[in-house]
């Protein structure tokens, strides 16, 4: 098995994921949300997309068995194991802008798209190609009459996980996200493992 890094609370990381290998995303402490981009290694231009995923996968409710699908409709990454069943693929990451619209009375943070941005940069991903997240973890239940979103605390005790297997060569961005709403009003680090 193989170690578990820490991505420490409110900041971010970029690595390489190879085709096959399984991506392990541990809510240690639990209440944690991670925000996951994952692009084409050999073209950082085909990353992952929400909308063609809810299209392919006829569902907003991802989980085990469910693939996440890039802006080119190739796979990008299945779900193969998964301890919560409840993430987000709705919401994009959190920036200084979320921070001014929704929290006027709390100090600004550059958010997950700051920590993903400095994270991604040395593999050629530029702020604007950033598209929205998978939110493993988050807790966004909408209303079924209305459509109206909340976002609640996550539902993960500690120890939570989620495992993905890559279906290509991929860069992964991953966070232990920022936002106050988000993560129940404070903020843990999230593990991840890279097997295979």
């Amino acid at each position: 098995m193989s170690e578990i890094t820490e991505i420490p609370p409110r900041s971010g990381a970029a690595f390489r994921l190879a085709k096959g290998q399984v991506l392990q995303v541990i809510d240690p402490e639990g209440m944690q949300v991670s925000d996951l981009l994952a692009y084409a290694a050999d073209d950082v231009r085909e990353v992952i997309s929400n909308g063609r995923t809810f299209d392919y996968e006829e569902t907003i409710s991802l989980t085990t068995g469910n693939v996440l699908w890039s802006n080119r409709s190739n796979p990008m990454l299945t779900i193969i194991e998964d301890s919560v069943g409840r993430h987000d693929f709705l919401l994009t990451p959190c920036s200084e802008a979320t921070f001014r619209h929704f929290y006027k009375d709390k100090p600004v943070h550059r958010g997950c798209f700051g920590n993903l941005a400095e994270a991604l940069a040395p593999y050629g991903v530029e702020p604007d190609a950033i598209p929205t997240a998978f939110n493993v973890f988050m807790n966004v239940p909408v209303d079924g009459a209305s459509g109206k979103l909340e976002v609640l605390p996550p539902t993960t005790s500690p120890g939570d996980f989620l495992r993905l297997r890559a279906e290509c060569d991929l860069v992964i961005g991953l966070t232990a996200c920022s936002a106050y709403d988000s993560n129940g009003g404070s903020f843990r680090p999230i593990h991840y493992r890279i097997e295979g």
